[in-house]
């Protein structure tokens, strides 16, 4: 019996058959679920971002599994939006020190006003935030609209939108936006010395491309390597004044 994931059905006011309308399942084997059966990592996912909970909380021996391939590697999913917005909202809420994005828009997030009061906060209470977004005129924004069939001026329509959402950060002390000219082959979202890394594919939405999380254990292993080059994007990145 999975006592955690019932504990966390009967605390959503949830039952199993709101579940399996929610994953277009049959509720029975929402009941296997509860009875012990492991669900697949596409309906782990949104059962925990349903619930609001972390994946290796419901099941801890699949988070036990993934460890035991590699003590930096945490988890890798195949999409970015197999995430579960959990995970976003814990990788943030965890960081003490710094947090840090970089990415052409990071749209996602800055549509989100739960992340986005989260940032806000976080820099309130004294954590840096440091925002890196693809400056819209740049050239390499303009490629990256045409690698992804959305046309050059889309991309650089999105890139606008998500400056001008993660504009009220920029007021609050600890708090800073700057644009890049990079061509950037990784989206990355730190929080102190865990990632999560979006590896960007030729031809393949953001949204669309596998995404990794690590953790920091040493300076040479492949955490550090992601957080050179955030810094490197960061020193040649230009202050965002105001939302263009």
């Amino acid at each position: 019996m999975n006592e955690t994931l019932r504990h966390a059905l009967i605390n959503a006011r949830l039952q199993p058959a709101d579940v399996a309308a929610h994953l277009g399942v049959d509720p029975k084997t929402v009941h296997r679920w509860l009875k012990g059966r492991i669900p697949y990592p596409r309906h782990r996912w949104v059962i925990a971002d349903l619930l609001k909970i972390e994946e290796s909380e419901l099941w801890p021996e699949v988070a036990q599994q993934q460890r035991a391939l590699n003590d930096e590697v945490q988890a890798v999913y195949p999409h970015r939006w197999a995430v579960p917005r959990t995970t976003w909202r814990h990788l943030f809420q965890s960081a003490t020190g710094e947090i840090g994005i970089l990415a052409y828009s990071g749209l996602f997030l800055a549509e989100d006003t739960g992340i986005m009061r989260l940032l806000a906060n976080k820099a309130e209470a004294g954590v840096r935030v440091r925002i890196l977004l693809g400056d819209p005129d740049a050239p390499s924004v303009a490629a990256r609209g045409i690698d992804e069939a959305l046309g050059p001026d889309v991309m650089a329509a999105r890139v606008r939108n998500a400056v001008a959402l993660y504009q009220p950060l920029a007021g609050i002390e600890n708090a800073e936006i700057r644009l890049h000219q990079t061509v950037l082959y990784n989206s990355i979202y730190r929080a102190d010395t865990e990632l999560l890394v979006n590896s960007h594919a030729y031809g393949t939405p953001a949204a669309q491309a596998p995404v990794i999380r690590l953790r920091t254990i040493e300076q040479e292993a492949a955490a550090a390597t992601y957080l050179a080059s955030f810094e490197r994007v960061w020193r040649g990145a230009k202050l965002c004044e105001q939302a263009s």
